[in-house]
């Protein structure tokens, strides 16, 4: 077995450490090629039979060939014998520098060591860089004309601070929409929720002329009592959203039961088991799945009254039971871009749907097969490509809207054989507006918190969240050109013209509840000013009359008409008092007046000189005080 190099014995005395130099006691751990190659040349040592193996982390191909050149294997075994020694009593950094040859030739050591050494290289540059750039920004402003190395570090990472600032704002926001709404909270302490939520303008033009009764929507909603909501779920609306908020997040006084896994809720009346919501996610699809206005006014008072299995009523009772229908429900629904919904629906038929289930029921019958024809054969119309379903002519995706709004009973229901069809079209579409116009309550998908804010305020529930606008939908990522876009128009001219005529009158409406509420809330504040400004004169005067009793013979002394002001100081009192009562009387007769403005056609008038009554003598009490 072959021993390692430092346990071969020594032939010869060593030579003798040069400088008092500590003698070399301990075989160094690793060996380098250099050592290798001078033990190799010692005459008779058993070194020179033991085969270097090549370095730690270096492989045998690049080390295949020796490291010395010719010359030194061709050097005498003095020569050999008298650099072995010496190279053992080097010093360390020389041994180490020695040691880090052996290196030179692993690639990913000398790849590390050049790109550290770039880093720090860089790194030193970019200091002296800021260091010039801060130097010259920075120098009149600083009492010392060289900054420290303490003060460029902080700068440095102040500047570094404030571009990952920079940076993370950018990916938070970007645009200038975040520009604009902080010069929106310098201007405004309260900014309006309800603004630019739709990218819509802020100035919006009426083009329909709608009475106030149109545009207040104030329902007295018991939710005790007989009143029932009716949610009229047109296809690819948002209507699944708007449903779950109707279940899920309004506050009441006992809030709907939602079981998971389930998809309907219960949602009983306060200490009944009746339920106040008629919707998919409360009594299901209780009339058909998607039913429309024709088979919710027809269908829902028998389910209500439990009467499932009952004949419908006879045509020629058809107004009796819409005015039945209008009394105790109230009938909402949501709208959408007659655009966006067909290409939705579209899509939706794409992954297979196809609302078989639906039963347009209209006039006690459902329609017949050459009524309604089908567009497809099979059992689904799923993979169909936008052409197809653009050329099918029944198609009940054309102008869904207006259909599922309109009375169907007007029109022969879906026999085409009744009227023209352009006389049928403006049948439908008047029937359309006037049910919408009428009905409690509608939103619109674009209008998100709109829509919260109008329901809100039409039936005095609030919900517990606020409503999320998602401007991206599938609808939006589908992609199609101009003429494509004009071809869709046309086959929904009718929903493009109700549209357009429903936001006319959401807006207004939005704009006139908007400024309801801040009239209301002026003169909440008027009333809070004059009531206080009476409580300060009365404890005014009261305490300026205490004083004076306190004091009657100096009073006298002091002023010989005391007598006199304290009676026109209480007459004042009096008075104040009593036209303060009167006109907080007066303004609750104001708000009866409102609401039944028939029945006391002369009282404004009054109420308006009693108003300008109290002014005149809050007026004069200052122009006397």
């Amino acid at each position: 077995m072959a021993l390692p190099a430092c346990a071969a014995p020594v032939l010869w005395p060593p030579l003798q450490p040069e400088r008092e130099a500590p003698a070399r006691t301990t075989c160094p751990r690793r060996h380098s090629r250099v050592e290798a190659e001078l033990a190799e040349s010692r005459p008779g040592s058993v070194a020179a039979s033991v085969s270097a193996d090549p370095p730690r982390g270096v492989s045998r191909g690049f080390n295949s060939q020796p490291l010395t050149d010719e010359p030194l294997k061709a050097s005498s075994s003095q020569a050999g014998a008298a650099r072995a020694p010496l190279f053992a009593l080097l010093p360390r950094g020389r041994r180490r520098r020695m040691h880090d040859l052996r290196r030179r030739w692993d690639l990913g050591s000398l790849c590390r060591a050049l790109l550290t050494r770039g880093l720090a290289a860089l790194g030193h540059s970019l200091k002296h860089v800021l260091g010039a750039i801060f130097s010259k920004i920075f120098g009149p402003l600083a009492s010392v004309g060289n900054m420290d190395e303490k003060s460029n570090k902080l700068l440095l990472a102040l500047v570094m601070l404030f571009l990952f600032a920079v940076i993370v704002l950018q990916y938070v926001c970007p645009g200038t929409e975040c520009q604009l709404l902080r010069l929106q909270a310098f201007s405004s302490p309260m900014p309006d929720p309800y603004r630019s939520e739709d990218e819509s303008s802020a100035r919006f033009v009426p083009r329909y002329n709608f009475s106030r009764s149109d545009l207040l929507r104030k329902v007295d909603f018991d939710i005790k009592g007989d009143d029932l909501i009716v949610f009229l779920h047109i296809q690819k609306t948002g209507g699944t959203t708007f449903g779950r908020h109707l279940v899920r997040n309004i506050q009441l006084e006992q809030p709907c039961e939602c079981r998971v896994g389930q998809k309907k809720c219960t949602c009983h009346r306060p200490g009944k088991r009746e339920t106040w919501l008629f919707s998919r996610f409360s009594t299901g699809w209780s009339c058909g799945l998607h039913a429309d206005w024709t088979e919710l006014t027809s269908c829902v008072p028998a389910v209500v009254d439990g009467k499932r299995d009952a004949k419908l009523r006879p045509s020629r009772w058809r107004i009796f039971q819409i005015l039945d229908a209008m009394r105790n429900f109230h009938y909402i629904t949501i709208l959408r871009d007659p655009v966006s919904r067909y290409l939705s629906e579209w899509r939706h038929v794409q992954r297979g749907a196809t609302w078989k289930a639906s039963l347009h029921v209209c006039d006690g019958r459902p329609p017949t097969s050459e009524e309604l024809p089908s567009c497809y054969t099979g059992d689904d119309w799923s993979g169909c490509p936008l052409k197809e379903f653009m050329d099918c002519p029944y198609n009940l995706a054309n102008n869904r809207q207006v259909r599922m709004l309109s009375d169907l009973t007007l029109v022969g229901c879906y026999n085409l054989s009744v009227m023209p069809e352009k006389q049928r079209n403006k049948v439908l579409l008047e029937s359309a507006k006037s049910n919408l116009k009428h009905m409690a309550f509608f939103g619109l998908t674009e209008f998100q918190r709109k829509t919260q804010y109008l329901f809100e305020k039409t039936f005095n529930m609030n919900f517990i969240s606020p409503f999320t606008q998602y401007n991206t939908t599938r609808a939006s990522s589908v992609e199609i050109n101009e003429e494509i876009q004009k071809r869709i128009e046309g086959l929904n001219f009718l929903d493009m013209e109700l549209y357009s005529y429903a936001k006319d009158l959401f807006l207004q409406r939005y704009q006139f509840m908007r400024q309801k509420d801040h009239q209301d809330a002026r003169r909440k504040r008027q009333e809070q000013r004059k009531f206080l400004k009476g409580r300060f004169l009365q404890t005014h005067f009261q305490s300026q009359g205490q004083v004076q009793s306190q004091n009657p013979s100096q009073n006298q002394s002091q002023n010989p008409n005391v007598n006199a002001n304290q009676n026109v100081t209480q007459n004042l009192i009096q008075n104040l008092l009593q036209n303060l009562t009167q006109s907080s009387s007066q303004n609750s007769i104001q708000k009866e007046n409102r609401e039944n403005p028939k029945q006391n056609p002369g009282q404004e008038q009054s109420d308006s000189n009693t108003s300008n009554g109290t002014n005149d003598y809050i007026g004069s009490v200052e122009k006397w005080r």
